[in-house]
């Protein structure tokens, strides 16, 4: 808890059982221990948030916030109540709430540095910058502390990046926290480093990059300390900006010849070399080129100034630097662009990039360093380039397989290197399928030797590799990754949650790699999962709220005072994620899917998410794609990677498929809502008391869907396709081709139709209720033929071999989540139906009419339900059928003599089917369960 050991006084005795319980997670006990103390002592503030703690973590929030508001009216100022409620409001989610208590305090006790100190921090959780800025300064005034002063000034940046004026930024704040700056600077009161960074920051944001300079290279600069070259790097950007180059140039120059290993200097050495050419620039005759020192302005002096750094290193007994040898191919590569004649000078790209391969060819980082270049190399010459790396590698003996290997690690590193160049020059694609099925037996040769240092039967293969290397390499991420992606193709997604959790994601990476979990865990029918993959990504952002507070508090502690926009920038980045508005909706979906009728009604599930079928709580204008498309190592050549346009694609169709569930969601918060009214007399009555009203939400939010559904079919007759490692493709075009969106549609315009009846009535309404009628019968066709698309085998052998066929899993999930809705429909129209057939019974007796036909849509709707309890038993066995067939296949029968891999491969990809065979099983159960849970729900639909 709090930190609470300074207080001397009897009431920490007393308090400190409290403490402990609630430490130890024994919260009852806590409450019992506050309520005994509260007995003898009433006016123990403390005692009772305590307990208002207790209640909180009990469940019982409204409680704990009355106790909580009791002791926050009295305002007090004992430290132990104030870190009490802080703690207590925190975990509510209200850091507003700690700036009052604060703020009451600050009042009471106006000299206390400890109080201020709490407030301006407390401001700083709710981005309260104006407020930060007076705290600050009143701080200052009381204790007349710099970190306290370069507070103020850094609440008043804040300001500025925050307004939503530039022209008020740059006219007010910054000018503003520059003179408070230079005021500090006139006295000689600039004390540390971070006060001189934000000394920096703030002219930089002005755009005063000649003052800025000024301070970099004075004394101030001098206290720049912390990062190595910090000074250095600052100078060199500032130039850039400021288009010195004949300054840029030298200080590259000067720092290249002190470390000619350090790459982030050479691009800004040949970016300021071309831009001196460009303007045809030349050194005075007198004097210093520059204040920097001599300037290299032309290619030649360039040139030789690379080759200069190459002999040193060639000269050298100790291993080389590669900084030197990648400098000369990327002079090459900038020449070749400006079309200069000059590139000869430099030498046959061949040939350099074979000597590089020479001196680095052992080393993980040569094919990175090298596949950057490769279009220096004319297409004829790839093979020759390919020929002379292969001599280049020590390779022993050839042995009974044909195949020779390396006899050490250094050599095995450049068998590889040499792999993967060769196949991002496009050379293994050209192959035909004799040459890669032999090149596919080489490479296993090769992996299978290299352990002693340290069509559909492809994939099979493939997952038995993987899972091999995974057995002697257990911790590689890309072994990892790829089985994940295979056997999501395959449609087994029990094996993914081991894998991914084994991944051991941190922090931001939920973010940017959790769509390869979430994307599949549903469709394949894994709901235990899927919620489990939802709450792994949902944790995370909303941790990721309260943690970006207490980052920028430390910031503002410690002087980080550069890191405060950059936090800010990562929480809006987060708040805007696409992942996240994914997963949110998602889970609240399943949750529905799951629970709603079954565990509590629609509407009360609706009403403990907080569902608001008016708000839409998407950012849809801001919304970033933050996903990590690069995280599997592609060595494919470049026509066969992916592209911006991929990337774009991808965005769109996902942004389409999620508002359609976004909406989906919408629609049934609507429906919900439709069960809280009362029937009414007439529609002027209904629309009074608000029933028209929601009618037009319900509407409304249905029109938004069709038009999306026609946006959403467009968009799937693109059939775009992204390359295997490139992003996997959203739910959106097995949705449509199953009619599953359709169908939903329907069923939520039938709920429209309902509502026109309710308003109407069943005396004048005969043609309404014939339009409901065929709508209901044509809903049961549609469910129907969803189900159709389910059948066939999910596992099956076919020739010794084992087949999957992952869409008609996926296809059963949209039948679920199609008859879900269906069933709510029908749930929502009993309500309606139920009063209506009560009131014309009722206005029969009176007229003593003897016609006790019932009206037409009661029949419709009893025939309604027999249909749908009719497609729930098919299903359900539907789904026995596929568990007894899928039970009964032998894995053990199968024909793995075509396949020419040594018994341990055989055994890991009987394994790898053996986890394929208990997926399926595993996702028919909860499907099966859940369709048993939704046939019981039809009890309560007689009317």
């Amino acid at each position: 808890m709090a930190a609470r050991g300074h207080v001397q006084d009897p009431n920490d005795r007393r308090l400190r059982p409290i403490y402990d319980y609630l430490d130890n997670g024994n919260n009852k006990m806590a409450i019992q221990q506050a309520d005994k103390l509260l007995k003898k002592h009433k006016d123990l503030h403390c005692a009772k948030v305590l307990k208002a703690i207790g209640l909180q973590r009990t469940g019982k929030q409204d409680e704990a916030f009355t106790l909580a508001q009791e002791v926050a009216t009295l305002e007090p100022t004992d430290d132990n109540s104030l870190q009490a409620l802080t703690i207590l409001y925190r975990e509510m989610h209200r850091p507003e709430l700690v700036t009052k208590l604060y703020e009451a305090a600050v009042k009471k006790v106006p000299l206390s540095e400890e109080y201020h100190s709490h407030l301006f921090m407390a401001y700083a959780r709710v981005g309260e910058y104006k407020k930060m800025q007076q705290a600050g300064m009143a701080l200052y005034k009381i204790v007349p502390k710099n970190p306290y002063y370069f507070w103020s000034v850094m609440s008043l940046v804040m300001q500025a990046i925050s307004a939503q004026d530039e022209k008020l930024a740059q006219t007010m704040f910054l000018p503003l926290a520059e003179r408070m700056v230079e005021k500090m600077v006139k006295e000689e009161k600039i004390e540390a480093e971070a006060e001189v960074q934000l000394y920096y920051m703030i002219l930089e944001r002005l755009g005063k990059c000649v003052e800025a300079l000024e301070v970099i290279r004075g004394p101030l600069g001098e206290k720049l300390t912390s990062e190595l070259q910090s000074r250095e790097s600052k100078c060199m950007m500032l130039y850039q900006r400021l288009q010195r180059w004949p300054e840029c140039n030298a200080l590259a120059h000067k720092l290249l010849l002190k470390n000619p290993d350090d790459w982030q200097f050479y691009p800004s050495y040949f970016d300021s070399l071309f831009h001196l050419i460009d303007q045809s620039w030349s050194p005075p005759e007198d004097g210093e080129h520059c204040s920097e020192g001599s300037v290299h302005h032309t290619v030649a002096e360039v040139v030789r100034f690379v080759e200069d750094r190459i002999k040193g290193e060639d000269g050298k007994d100790s291993r080389s630097l590669r900084g030197p040898y990648l400098a000369r191919l990327e002079l090459m590569h900038r020449l070749r662009e400006r079309g200069c004649p000059e590139e000869s000078l430099l030498g046959d790209p061949l040939e350099l990039m074979v000597q590089f391969f020479g001196k680095f060819g052992d080393k993980p980082c040569c094919i990175t360093d090298l596949k950057i270049y490769l279009h220096l190399l004319p297409p004829d010459q790839h093979v020759q380039f390919i020929n002379r790396l292969s001599e280049a590698v020590p390779l022993g003996e050839q042995g009974d397989e044909g195949f020779a290997f390396p006899d050490d690690t250094k050599a095995l590193q450049r068998h590889l290197c040499v792999c993967q160049l060769s196949r991002a020059l496009g050379l293994h694609h050209s192959l035909d399928a004799d040459g890669k099925l032999q090149l596919i037996s080489e490479l296993k040769a090769h992996y299978r030797h290299g352990l002693k240092f340290g069509d559909e039967n492809m994939v099979w293969q493939g997952l038995g590799v993987l899972q091999e290397g995974l057995s002697h390499s257990a911790s590689n991420a890309q072994f990892k990754l790829l089985l994940l992606l295979l056997y999501c193709h395959l449609g087994a997604f029990e094996p993914v949650v081991d894998l991914y959790s084994s991944l051991d994601a941190k922090h931001v990476q939920h973010d940017t790699i959790g769509f390869l979990l979430t994307r599949y865990a549903e469709s394949l029918g894994q709901f235990a999962a899927a919620s489990q993959s939802c709450n792994f990504s949902l944790r995370f952002f909303h941790s990721n709220q309260k943690d970006t507070s207490e980052y920028i508090i430390q910031a503002y502690k410690y002087g980080a005072f550069e890191k405060i926009p950059e936090f800010i920038a990562l929480r809006n980045r987060l708040n805007q994620s696409l992942h996240f508005a994914q997963v949110r909706t998602e889970r609240m979906l399943l949750d529905l899917f799951l629970e709603a009728d079954i565990v509590l009604s629609l509407d009360e599930s609706v009403k403990a998410m907080s569902l608001s079928a008016e708000e839409d709580d998407i950012l849809w204008d801001n919304m970033r794609d933050n996903r990590d498309l690069t995280v599997f190592t592609c060595w494919d050549p470049k026509d066969r990677q992916l592209t911006e346009e991929h990337r774009r694609q991808s965005l769109e169709e996902e942004t389409v498929w999620l508002r359609i569930r976004s909406l989906t969601l919408r629609l049934l918060a609507s429906l919900a809502s439709q069960g809280h009214t009362t029937p009414q007399q007439n529609s002027q009555i209904s629309n009074e008391n608000g029933v028209g009203d929601k009618t037009s939400i319900l509407g409304s939010l249905l029109a938004q869907l069709n038009q999306t559904l026609q946006t959403a079919a467009e968009s799937a007759e693109k059939r775009i396709q992204y390359p295997f490692l490139g992003p996997p493709s959203t739910r959106l075009a097995s949705a449509l081709s199953s009619g599953s969106c359709q169908c939903q549609a329907a069923a939520f315009q039938l709920s429209v139709h309902l509502q026109e009846l309710e308003s109407v009535g069943l005396d004048e309404s005969s043609e309404l209720q014939n339009q409901i009628c065929n709508s209901f019968k044509s809903l049961v066709v549609q469910l129907q033929e969803i189900l159709n698309k389910c059948k066939g085998d999910l596992l099956e052998m076919k020739e010794g071999k084992l087949k999957t066929e992952p869409s008609l899993l996926e296809n059963l999930i949209f039948f679920v989540e199609t008859m879900c809705i269906a069933l709510w429909m029908a749930s929502n129209c009993a309500k309606i139906l139920r009063p209506l057939k009560t009131s014309l019974q009722k206005k029969k007796k009176k007229k003593k009419d003897a016609n006790t036909a019932l009206p037409v849509v009661v029949c419709g709707f009893q025939e309604l339900t027999g249909s749908l309890q009719d497609l729930l038993t098919q299903s359900v066995e539907f789904i026995k059928e596929q568990e007894t067939s899928i039970t009964a296949l032998k894995l053990a029968s199968l024909s793995l003599e075509e396949f020419p891999q040594v018994s341990d491969e055989a055994s890991f990809m009987k394994a790898a089917m053996d986890k394929v065979q208990s997926s399926y099983l595993r996702s028919l159960q909860e499907v099966g369960d859940l369709l048993k849970k939704r046939a019981e729900t039809i009890k309560s639909l007689k009317i």
